[in-house]
């Protein structure tokens, strides 16, 4: 008898003339292209949302549609990939597939919601949400229970300053360099950005790494600074 079939009370250990209904766990798949953020949200969901199962975790489009978990029930998607293909041509194949689809981003406007829903998306969340009610929304779409027993060890969705941590102040173009820098560009892309020398964008982003080093945060490595600005909520 397989784990998904019903069990006798014999089996089971429940009372005479009772049978217990399997527990329907709903099958989960990310699209993020902030690694540091799908490692956090894998992490949270295993531990708090066990009527959840992340079987697919991806930060490209390709990666998603190519993977043989796919469709999964449930699908997370953000609406800013840095690829070509739109938020429509995403929700549509994945509504295709069989698979409902929540937008979790940080782009929160009135014409991406709109976009996102007029799309087949059955909710529009802001990731300055706690993951709590995220996936409360999720259970909502997916019709079922909501169980507050299954909530463990709340805590915000990534991208909320770490309240044990300091938080360096940086200055303005030091914050613009860091959120152009983590999103992506490359040094030279952020000077461009931001329209100013090379050696300017460097400096930048030097002072950023130095102020993190000095609050015992370490950020010399980029796989280093992405984590920080998860933390602090400098992630675009």
């Amino acid at each position: 008898m397989s784990s998904s079939e019903a069990r006798t009370p014999a089996a089971s250990g429940a009372q005479p003339g009772v049978v217990s209904t399997p527990v329907t766990r709903v099958r989960l798949a990310i699209l993020d292209d902030h690694e540091v953020l799908l490692d956090s949200l894998s992490s949270w969901i295993a531990a708090n949302a066990p009527d959840f199962d992340l079987v697919l975790s991806a930060s490209t489009w390709l990666q998603l549609v190519h993977s043989d978990q796919f469709p999964t029930d449930l699908v997370f998607i953000d609406f800013q990939l840095k690829e070509s293909v739109s938020i429509e041509a995403r929700v549509r194949t994945c509504r295709a597939a069989g698979a409902k689809v929540i937008v979790l981003t940080s782009l929160d406007t009135q014409e991406s919601h709109d976009r996102a829903m007029a799309a087949g998306a059955s909710a529009f969340l802001t990731k300055s949400m706690s993951m709590r009610e995220v996936m409360d929304s999720a259970r909502t779409v997916m019709g079922i229970a909501h169980d507050a027993t299954l909530q463990r060890d709340w805590r915000p969705l990534p991208g909320g300053a770490m309240p044990q941590q300091v938080r360096p102040k940086l200055s303005a173009g030091e914050v613009e360099a860091f959120k152009l820098y983590v999103s992506g560009f490359s040094t030279t892309e952020v000077a461009s950005q931001m329209n100013v020398q090379y050696e300017t964008a460097k400096t930048y982003l030097r002072r950023v790494r130095e102020k993190y080093a000095k609050a015992n945060r370490p950020a010399s490595k980029k796989a280093d600074l992405i984590r920080r600005a998860a933390e602090d909520g400098y992630l675009r």
